[in-house]
């Protein structure tokens, strides 16, 4: 699978592509671990969300054909109480199964809130439903993404890697 490794400047970009795309305010926001930290960092503050809440979902890996049927583990989840009656922004960095968001937009559901789904990309190819995708995302993609936050920071010796070269000093 291509891979595309993204730099900060892109993700800004991305995030300036989809805070003209959301309508009206949120109640709350959920990010999914890990991915959905940093962006949905970056979008409660550019839409100054106060309620910001996580979701940590695990998935059993090697499913084979199963991998609809299985049933998530919620090692983290608001509340229902702070889901109830509220139209939840729910934040993850890609769709590519579309498993975990949509397991999350599931359990909001249930709690009487009403979720809307937000990637950075979107992976129609790879997703697992074919009448489900994200109500936001700022791009479609094909490869596998590799965030800023994702590089490797630890060099040889625990030296910090900055992929794009030395840092610049003033």
């Amino acid at each position: 699978m291509r891979q595309e490794i993204l730099t900060w400047t892109q993700v800004d970009r991305l995030i300036d592509a989809l805070l003209p795309q959301f309508r009206g305010n949120f109640d709350a926001m959920i990010m999914i671990t890990r991915g959905g930290l940093v962006p949905g960092g970056m979008i409660c503050e550019a839409l100054d969300i106060r309620n910001v809440l996580t979701a940590a979902v695990d998935f059993p890996a090697d499913l084979g054909t199963a991998k609809l049927m299985v049933w998530p583990t919620f090692l983290q989840f608001p509340d229902d109480s702070l889901l109830t009656g509220r139209r939840v922004l729910v934040v993850d960095d890609v769709w590519g199964s579309g498993r975990t968001i949509t397991a999350v937009k599931n359990r909001v559901e249930a709690a009487g809130g009403t979720p809307e789904l937000c990637v950075l990309h979107y992976n129609p190819q790879r997703s697992l439903f074919t009448k489900a995708l994200p109500t936001y995302y700022a791009a479609f993609t094909d490869a596998y993404i590799i965030y800023p936050w994702e590089i490797d920071r630890g060099g040889p010796e625990g030296v910090p890697v900055n992929p794009a070269g030395p840092l610049e000093t003033n």
